[in-house]
């Protein structure tokens, strides 16, 4: 390959801008910004799409590739294509995505992966969560109980072993239920199921949260706590997540223990 490809080769790093506007942002993801040919957002909030807009002169939004009936996973290949066309072309191209670019963000995986498949150099750079609010806004350290993290509607689909003694995460529950991947969002009747299956594990009175991260500095977290049994009738978007505090206490391994201070007086390495 000549100098003159490698130096026009196109090339893909997918950043992360943290969740409320402005706060989060890394040196790293401001600096691919700065120097991208091109930049693709994905984020959650027509102003923080203005602001990057401030930050460069070509910011093209993914959001037109959603609507209202169609399938998520189309729309996803088509953001996909649209960022590796511009890779193709020999473009410094930048995938700008709301919290961490990993997480709940399959089109940033796909991007870097179709992009290394074909040759061309990927990578992904971290950013501030909804995890990572949700633990300082709720005050949970996850060292504590440990934590349990499921998509809402894979929870209820298959059968996932359920520690009553450690904190449970269920995210997108405001899309809980829908097998479509077209749909907007869901209602109570979907609600219910998911209510159904928690009540195996959690009494009808446990307290649950509902949780929203400010994507404006001017905001404050949304920190709703109701009973386990009212939540098919509490309204939860798609960008709020529900946390489950422990409802049993941890149950000590008698055996284990005893193996551990066996070893601890034998003063074994």
């Amino acid at each position: 390959m000549s100098a003159s490809a490698i130096a026009t080769r196109g090339r893909l790093v997918c950043v992360g801008v943290g969740m409320t506007l402005g706060s989060h942002i890394t040196p790293i993801a401001q600096s691919e910004i700065d120097h991208a040919d091109v930049v693709f957002a994905g984020v959650s909030d027509a102003i923080v799409e203005l602001w990057l807009r401030e930050m460069h002169p070509d910011v093209r939004s993914l959001q037109p590739y959603y609507a209202a009936g169609k399938s998520r996973h189309d729309t996803y290949g088509e953001m996909v294509e649209a960022i590796l066309v511009e890779v193709r072309a020999g473009k410094r191209v930048c995938g700008v995505f709301y919290g961490h670019p990993g997480i709940f963000a399959l089109a940033p995986h796909q991007s870097i992966e179709l992009a290394r498949a074909e040759g061309y150099e990927a990578r992904m750079e971290p950013g501030v969560s909804s995890e990572d609010c949700l633990y300082a806004d709720l005050g949970i350290d996850p060292g504590t109980f440990g934590c349990q993290h499921f998509e809402a509607t894979q929870f209820i689909v298959y059968k996932r072993v359920v520690d009553p003694s450690a904190w449970l995460f269920l995210w997108q529950v405001g899309l809980v239920g829908d097998l479509t991947l077209g749909k907007l969002g869901t209602g109570p009747a979907y609600r219910q199921v998911l209510v159904d299956v928690l009540m195996r594990h959690y009494p009808g009175d446990h307290e649950v949260i509902v949780y929203k991260v400010p994507t404006l500095p001017i905001e404050r977290p949304s920190i709703r706590r109701v009973r386990l049994d009212q939540l098919v009738d509490t309204v939860v978007s798609t960008s709020e997540t529900v946390a489950i505090p422990p409802a049993k206490a941890l149950v000590l391994d008698p055996t284990v223990r005893e193996r551990l201070d066996a070893l601890r007086h034998a003063d074994v390495a």
